[in-house]
């Protein structure tokens, strides 16, 4: 049973509708089933990565006014090249321009969904707030092996999402055509921007307001 609340808590950070989502479903339509997966995979690479800061015990850097500054600045730079990049291609291609395929390899993609994530300031947020409390309470209830195997259970409920995202963008693919593809892509771009305008306002208000 305390699995299983850790497994929902791994769906309730994967869930909620943003740019790592967002890649996915475009990577899906355009790529199949594998290119969106992999997003995942190279998202969940960076939930590991803030997860290890956590249980290690240096999350206070992340603390810092100067770095959490950074983070969401760079943050918004990264999201917003993103999608402009993704608007770009998908409106030469509406507009009638010849579409060349998508020749992404799976590595790039890896890096696409690590990238999107590790600079997601509300990724750092979540495992330092909320899984840095999780840990704060279990740790004073459980050995360290239980406390990984919790951990691992969170990944397992990321991981359920990541594969139903992949599945349903791949299995969408077949019902829609290039141009209604492309339209998704420039969605998909404008989510990411808007995501990354967001970050870049909270890096500004942080630096100038606070």
């Amino acid at each position: 049973m305390i699995i299983l609340s850790y497994i929902m808590l791994g769906i309730s950070l994967a869930a909620p509708i943003g740019p790592v989502n967002a890649a996915q479903i475009e990577k899906g339509l355009r790529a199949g089933f594998l290119h969106s997966w992999v997003v995942g995979i190279g998202a969940m690479f960076a939930d590991l990565l803030y997860m290890l800061i956590v249980f290690l015990g240096v999350s206070h850097f992340l603390e810092i006014e100067g770095v959490k500054v950074f983070l969401w600045l760079f943050g918004a730079f990264v999201l917003i090249y993103t999608g402009a990049e993704s608007l770009k291609k998908a409106a030469n291609e509406v507009s009638g321009a010849r579409a060349t395929g998508y020749n992404h390899t799976l590595t790039q993609s890896f890096w696409s969904g690590f990238l999107i994530s590790v600079v997601n300031p509300l990724t750092i947020l979540f495992w330092l707030g909320i899984y840095g409390s999780v840990l704060a309470k279990t740790v004073t209830l459980y050995d360290v092996n239980q406390i990984w195997l919790f951990s691992a259970a969170i990944f397992i409920g990321i991981s359920a999402w990541d594969i139903a995202v992949a599945i349903l963008s791949s299995t969408a693919r077949r019902f829609v055509n290039q141009k209604a593809i492309s339209r998704v892509s420039i969605l998909s771009g404008i989510c990411l921007i808007g995501f990354g305008a967001y970050f870049g306002y909270m890096g500004v208000s942080t630096l100038f307001i606070d």
